[in-house]
């Protein structure tokens, strides 16, 4: 079995990975582990930008308001004062390392999106993310200490107790030493010994039928954290954003909330522009409150998707802001400036994670964790938009600043045990393991989507618990695939959500159950697995 040993593991490319990595480079050797290409991530997805208090006309005290607000009484005051007070330097940072953000007579061009009370996203016109990604991967690439290893999928973490000590989950007895990890292309497995670790593997979306996310977002962080016995909370909150594009070829595409802030409105097949009936900030309302918006209008009306219409602002200055939004809609027969574009809400985001403390550090030992597969606190029962690049850039920055002292503290052990698996003979068809895929989706979505119910979720926990005792067995007795793998992880993602959901008996921010209408103060806190 190969064994490659380095200071520093990174799983995952997108914008945490990415900035750790970084400044890890500066004093130790980094290995960056990453399913796809290295810039293949959630990173790439984020259209809208990084929410941050810029301008004299806005302040962060202002910022945390609306982060609070939107949290529904989840968030961790703390964290949300933290992270957004220090994110004006990390934007400054971004700009050193040459980020080209988008600049209007000379200043940076603030957008306003859903829930906050001021324009502050700044951005790249509508391609942000795949720009901070651009820069990011540059830099990387040309420094020396850091290695990329593309299309190798991590399969566990090498997990040990201190010795003579009982394994205990969640209370940092737990040691962390790398992974385990997939040769996609060769189909053999490797140990990646590591000083530290950092899970920076994004979200889970393709757990559910529709989703802005890539096909690499399959919970792995979550599911390789959850059964090394890490601490995981409030995973029940999955955001749907509510405009992802409906049609046959390009669903999950997401038409960014920068374009009802730009003054888009949502109306029916009619004509109706209805979110007024459901809130009177009408297209400005916070995601959850739209998304539950469209949903009853399509439960109600038997359509299947509403329209996002801009075609009352001038075509130019549609075209300059978001020219990736409008030559994709394009591509797909549709001329945003003269038509509505269909849409429907789409698994977006997962608010809940793997705990970490304030700079990252899981309850599992040189364990870290950043960007949407860490529980910050930050968030809360509902995320604020493009508050997630801004919790990526602060929580990378302060883990690599604990992970500096951590490091001389850490070993390379040389006594990791082998990997335990089968790792020859034949790989599971890809065909059963699709179709179990998509029967995940599909129940995910019916039963526990946006809005929710007991009964839903008992049904769901069943028909999930029987897809893992068929997947486990598959697991025990054939070689490891990409697919099947990935399988694995989203059955694990989706038993955590459930579980999440029927231990909170309240509707609160993303979480709606019909038996359980209004918020609860007794559960007026985390949901912790």
């Amino acid at each position: 079995m190969a064994r490659w040993e380095c200071d520093v593991l990174v799983l995952g490319s997108g914008i945490a990975g990415l900035v750790y990595a970084l400044k890890m480079a500066e004093r130790a050797h980094v290995a960056v582990v990453t399913k796809k290409e290295s810039a293949d991530s959630n990173t790439n997805y984020a259209q809208g930008g990084i929410a941050v208090a810029w301008d004299g006309a806005d302040s962060p005290e202002a910022h945390i308001r609306d982060t609070l607000a939107a949290g529904a009484g989840l968030c961790h005051p703390e964290v949300v004062e933290m992270v957004v007070r220090e994110g004006p330097e990390r934007v400054r940072e971004l700009l050193s390392w040459g980020v080209p953000f988008t600049r209007r007579n000379g200043d940076l061009d603030l957008a306003r999106e859903g829930g906050h009370s001021h324009p502050r996203i700044v951005h790249v016109h509508d391609q942000t993310g795949r720009a901070i990604e651009t820069v990011l991967l540059n830099r990387a690439r040309a420094q020396g200490n850091i290695c990329f290893f593309e299309h190798h999928a991590a399969l566990e973490l090498i997990t040990l107790p201190p010795a003579g000590r009982s394994r205990r989950r969640g209370n940092r007895e737990i040691t962390c030493h790398g992974a385990y990890v997939l040769d996609i292309r060769s189909g053999k497995v490797c140990l990646f010994v590591s000083r530290l670790t950092l899970l920076a593997t994004g979200g889970a979306g393709q757990v559910y039928r529709h989703t802005t996310n890539p096909q690499i977002a399959t919970g792995d962080g979550f599911a390789m954290a959850y059964r090394a016995g890490a601490r995981l909370a409030n995973m029940e909150f999955i955001q749907f954003h509510p405009t992802a594009l409906y049609h046959p070829e390009g669903g999950g595409f997401l038409l960014s909330e920068a374009l009802r802030g730009y003054g888009a409105y949502l109306r029916t097949a009619d004509g109706e522009r209805f979110l007024f009936r459901y809130d009177e900030r009408a297209e400005l309302a916070p995601r959850d409150v739209v998304a539950r918006a469209i949903d009853a209008e399509l439960k109600r009306r038997g359509d299947r998707c509403v329209y996002l219409d801009v075609t009352h602002r001038p075509a130019g200055e549609i075209r300059e802001r978001f020219p990736h939004l409008y030559a994709t809609c394009l591509r797909y027969g549709i001329d945003m400036t003269r038509q509505w574009i269909p849409v429907v809400p789409a698994a977006h985001y997962v608010c809940g994670g793997v705990m970490v403390d304030s700079h990252g550090r899981t309850t599992i030992r040189h364990l870290y964790a950043a960007g949407e597969v860490a529980h910050t606190g930050l968030h809360g029962a509902n995320r604020l938009a493009s508050n997630s690049l801004l919790e990526a850039l602060v929580f990378a920055h302060r883990a690599a600043q604990a992970s500096y002292a951590e490091l001389r503290e850490a070993d390379l052990r040389g006594d990791v045990p082998q990997w335990e698996g089968v790792d020859t003979g034949r790989p599971e068809e890809s065909g059963r393991i699709a179709q179990a895929r998509e029967e995940l989706q599909g129940l995910m979505s019916d039963y526990v989507g946006i809005v929710r119910s007991r009964s839903h979720l008992q049904q769901a926990l069943h028909r999930v618990e029987r897809l893992r005792r068929e997947t486990e067995a598959i697991y025990r007795q054939r070689p490891p695939s990409l697919e099947l793998l990935e399988l694995r992880n989203l059955i694990q993602v989706a038993y955590l959500i459930i579980r999440s959901a029927q231990m909170r008996r309240e509707s609160r921010g993303l979480h709606y159950m019909i038996d359980y209408p209004y918020p609860d103060p007794a559960f007026g806190r985390d949901t912790i697995l």
